[in-house]
């Protein structure tokens, strides 16, 4: 797709506005030199007017032109970048909108993070009421959906409470699987070359889980959550468990984490006794992620274990006692529909686990099933919606509160991903992490630490620095940076005033 901007908005967040109506499509040098006619052109333009942004778009697309335009108003409670992504938002919805045929749910909201702007507007002091009526309005968010965003959002808000610059979480990375799904784009090696890899990988990983605790304990901070995920952490076997979680509570007093997290992810790589170890080493929270309750469907995305085999982990779970059982399901999965989702969601929901995240199916470009079938990407999404509102209405009439949500670019229907929880078992790590609440300090093949400045209260404006570890293991064994990762902490946290 070739686009034209006239208009100091930012040509990324074009971009992934036209993607919602053209998923999987192509940006960049190739597509702005393409003279082929069925290459779509997006034309935009704005200006500054007396107390408002005016903005004009035109899609040129297979001998046809459709625009539209639109005005946002300025005001207190948005900045002026946000009004001009308003005005421009809104041109591009309705030109593209018109030319498809299609209304988003969630309206020119496209971020990770759809509950972020209901959760800035309630810090202005909106009504909750009020803040559904402007992202309905202003945002072109259909009711329902503004409604999710606004209750996650005082979810979040009750659950953080009045954060401390001293908080801080640990996140730690096992970037090893069974088996590749083929919609996975994770970091995760499963030949079994790599996977020899893992007991030189484990004595590095613990060399750079001490430097992040050391550097921790220099800075006066307090770790809130610990969250060992991958690739699927139950991929090491039992004595490699006990030696990588008896090697974490010599550095820290897990009994005083408020979570202690460990992916459980594959049901075929769980037993009793590796969960028992986990328990006995203080993991309070685990995830066996069934993902379909149809074996034909779990067979066509390269999952390799069996709907008997995820009872089976579960049950596991529940004998070894460990308090928060979360499972993941995805909607919208090659090969699934709403009779077979549903199904999975009324057999899930008898199980009475703590915590449930419903994800929808999305299209990475890395993902193998992409090139299996390149015809995979889908605008509506098929039975994708109806499956979402099945799981957020069952969810809701069994007692679960959802209080976790983000979104991904080309998701099958545009649509978000969402935990729910029974009442005081939300996955914490997760509110930290997305919603950027305080710094968490990583460890591991392509792990992130995220230092973030608590000290501005204004989450649009708050600093954050990501310090990369290599992304392959290989990579990672081969170069060492912890002093490098140690010293940026320092320096961030004097940098900003937290020390």
């Amino acid at each position: 797709m070739k686009i034209i901007l006239e208009s100091p908005v930012n040509k990324y967040y074009v971009q992934t506005l036209a993607m919602i109506f053209f998923p999987g499509e192509h940006f960049g040098e190739k597509a702005e030199a393409s003279e082929d006619a069925d290459t779509p052109t997006l034309y935009v333009r704005s200006e500054q007017r007396e107390n408002s942004v005016w903005a004009l778009a035109r899609i040129d697309w297979k001998g046809e032109s459709t625009q539209s335009e639109y005005t946002a108003d300025q005001n207190d409670y948005r900045t002026a970048e946000r009004t001009l992504k308003l005005a421009v938002g809104g041109a591009v919805l309705g030109a593209l909108g018109e030319r498809i045929g299609y209304r988003p749910a969630w309206g020119m909201m496209i971020g990770v993070r759809p509950s972020k702007v209901a959760s800035e507007l309630l810090n202005a002091g909106i009504s909750k009421t009020r803040v559904k009526k402007i992202l309905n309005t202003d945002y072109f968010v259909i009711p329902k959906k503004a409604a999710l965003a606004t209750d996650i959002a005082l979810t979040e808000k009750r659950i953080v409470g009045d954060p401390s610059p001293k908080d801080c979480s640990v996140y730690i990375s096992i970037p090893f699987c069974p088996s590749r799904c083929t919609y996975c784009s994770f970091v995760s090696y499963t030949s079994k070359r790599l996977l020899g890899l893992i007991p030189q990988y484990l004595e590095r990983l613990k060399e750079d889980i001490r430097s992040n605790f050391e550097t921790i304990d220099r800075l006066g901070l307090r770790v809130r959550t610990v969250y060992i995920g991958g690739g699927t952490p139950t991929i090491l076997d039992e004595e490699q468990i006990k030696d990588l979680l008896s090697f974490i509570a010599t550095l820290t007093d897990v009994t005083k984490l408020e979570e202690y997290t460990m992916e459980a992810g594959r049901p075929d790589t769980i037993n009793e006794e590796k969960l028992r170890i986990a328990k006995e080493y203080g993991v309070t929270r685990v995830s066996v992620n069934p993902q379909s309750l149809c074996d034909e469907v779990l067979c066509g995305i390269g999952r390799n274990h069996s709907v008997e085999e995820f009872f089976r982990a579960f049950e596991d779970a529940r004998r070894a006692e460990i308090p928060t059982v979360n499972v993941d399901l995805i909607a919208g999965l090659p090969g699934d529909n709403f009779r077979r989702f549903s199904a999975t969601m009324d057999q899930i929901l008898q199980l009475n686990p703590e915590n449930i995240t419903v994800h929808t199916f999305c299209v990475k470009k890395s993902a193998e099933i992409l090139r299996l079938n390149s015809d995979i990407y889908s605008i509506r999404g098929g039975d994708a919606g109806k499956c979402v509102d099945y799981s957020q209405i069952k969810t809701h009439q069994a007692g679960y509160i959802p209080y976790y949500m983000y979104r991904q670019k080309n998701t099958v229907g545009n649509y978000e991903n969402v935990g729910f929880s029974l009442p005081n078992h939300e996955g914490l790590y997760n509110i930290y992490m997305m919603e950027e609440i305080h710094s968490i300090f990583a460890a591991g093949a392509g792990a992130v630490t995220k230092l973030v400045d608590y000290a501005s209260e204004d989450t649009s404006t708050r600093n954050i620095e990501r310090l990369f570890h290599q992304k392959y293991p290989y990579e990672y064994l081969e170069e060492d940076r912890r002093v490098v990762f140690a010293e940026a902490a320092e320096n961030f946290y004097k940098k900003h005033g937290m020390l």
